[in-house]
């Protein structure tokens, strides 16, 4: 049996009754909508780089930007469309000419002209006619079909468009050379069963010689189931971001959409599904967006179970709370100790820390968990060795020795300025605190009496609002250089 199907455990009467065509497209444009999430900027590098990943996941389509945006923008697109990627590169263009120019100039496989097409964006934003809006469609898609581009046309705000202009206004694009129109639930005010009368209408209308997409904003929470909906009713391409980027609450995660083709719909798509915690932690970094702890696939949380009904049912057989294993995208699971856990997680988790408990001692050690968890917010290993040592009045740390020096390096959560990091670690007794580049932005170094009393220190750096993570290395040895000698060797005449 395939990892694949290995995954697909569901009986088919829980599966979707409607099955969407392995020929569906996967247009990912993190680079365009992403980039148009509140104070996210991507440089060149990171532009390339996630253009990159995005190509080696599997991604068909990557929209790279609005050449129009800036002399940068313009820029980055020529510059990824450069690549040879396997994945169609697009350029997205308003509905004019020296638009299409420009995207013509950045070499691009594709161009995506958009313009509005409901009456409130063109009475108040294009303060224009239906009738001049039809003459730039046909115009833009027209020069830039002349000019040896492939052609998607977007009627922005398409959801609460008229429906009769909205055919017009596609029709249009179709006759100028467009073969694709997307479906653009701007404001994500659509359902999942309006998003399938929506496109089932559209393709009532436009025949099976025009592709459809659909892009869906997440404003109500619904992107994703929308976008499901949109393929069942029989559109072949949907388009997403890592992480979920985009204007407002943005739109369908890529991490959500590829995962649930595989899983729910049981499609080979040939993602490369053990990529995405590599790919969201890489836009995480350069977007300065940080994941959720319970996002979909990729959060901290996504993987773990912690009350004790849970976690008995996960060690006996994984499926019992988990609709796909975590192996599939890369993740591994984790079970929690604190006040909910049962007894099976806990003696997971001593055995884990190579402590064998018998059933007296293990009802001891649980107890002893629930009084001390009650009175604090994160119990973590340590509070659990301290318990186990005290019922099995044994030592499982050893000796600490006497004189403890240790080299904690601090990653910052991108939200946080490191200067302000910086001045609250200056006030804990600390030897040294350096602003560093690469991953872990800070690093520390403590001189203490003990490892406990070094633990101590870690628990307070640790409660600094802002540091996301540590990671502490003892100085086992110390060697003096050749300047400090001098420094301390007198002179001999």
């Amino acid at each position: 049996m395939s990892k694949l199907e290995d995954q697909n455990f569901f009986d088919l009467q829980f599966k979707p009754d409607v099955k969407i065509s392995e020929d569906i497209l996967i247009l990912d444009t993190t680079l365009r909508e992403g980039e148009q999430t509140p104070n996210v900027f991507f440089t060149l590098e990171d532009k390339i780089k996630i253009a990159q990943l995005l190509d080696e996941f599997g991604v068909h389509m990557i929209e790279a930007g609005c050449p129009t945006v800036s002399k940068g923008v313009k820029e980055a697109v020529k510059a990824i469309a450069e690549q040879g990627l396997k994945a169609e590169v697009l350029a997205h263009v308003r509905a004019k000419v020296p638009d299409i120019e420009e995207a013509i100039e950045c070499n691009v496989d594709r161009v995506a002209v958009f313009i509005a097409t409901s009456d409130i964006h063109l009475e108040y934003k294009l303060k224009k006619t239906r009738e001049q809006v039809l003459d730039m469609i046909y115009n833009s898609v027209n020069y830039a079909s002349n000019h040896g581009l492939k052609v998607r046309f977007t009627p922005e705000d398409a959801s609460r468009s008229d429906s009769q202009f909205l055919i017009e206004a596609c029709d249009t694009a179709h006759e100028a050379g467009a073969d694709r129109i997307s479906i653009a639930d701007t404001v994500g005010m659509l359902t999942p069963s309006g998003m399938k009368g929506f496109v089932k209408f559209m393709q009532r209308h436009l025949g099976k010689s025009v592709g459809i997409d659909v892009h869906c904003h997440n404003d109500l929470g619904l992107a994703a189931a929308n976008a499901l909906a949109g393929l069942e009713a029989g559109a072949n391409c949907v388009h997403a971001t890592v992480n979920g980027l985009g204007e407002r609450t943005g739109i369908t995660g890529l991490e959500e959409i590829s995962v649930a083709l595989t899983v729910m719909y049981g499609l080979d798509l040939g993602f490369k599904l053990d990529m995405l915690p590599k790919i969201a932690r890489y836009v995480e970094r350069a977007s300065g967006v940080v994941i959720g702890q319970q996002a979909v696939v990729i959060g901290d949380y996504a993987f773990s179970h912690k009350a004790g009904v849970h976690t008995a049912g996960v060690l006996a057989n994984p499926k019992t709370y988990e609709v796909f294993a975590p192996d599939l995208v890369g993740r591994g699971r984790q079970l929690l100790v604190d006040r909910y856990a049962g007894k099976k997680a806990v003696e997971q988790k001593l055995i884990e820390l190579g402590i064998v408990v018998n059933d007296e001692q293990l009802s001891k050690i649980v107890q002893k968990i629930k009084e001390v968890a009650d009175k604090k917010r994160n119990f973590v290993d340590e509070d659990l060795l301290e318990i186990a040592e005290e019922v099995l009045k044994v030592s499982f740390r050893g000796i600490s020795p006497s004189k403890v020096m240790g080299l904690i390096s601090c990653k910052i959560d991108p939200s946080y300025y490191t200067s302000y990091i910086v001045r609250r670690m200056a006030a804990l007794p600390l030897d040294r605190v350096y602003e560093t580049s690469g991953e872990y932005e800070i690093v520390a170094i403590a001189q203490t009496d003990s490892v406990p009393e070094l633990n101590d220190l870690l628990e307070k750096i640790r409660e600094i609002s802002g540091i996301a993570h540590t990671n502490t290395k003892i100085i086992l040895k110390q060697f003096e250089t050749m300047s400090s000698n001098n420094s301390h060797t007198k002179k001999v005449d």
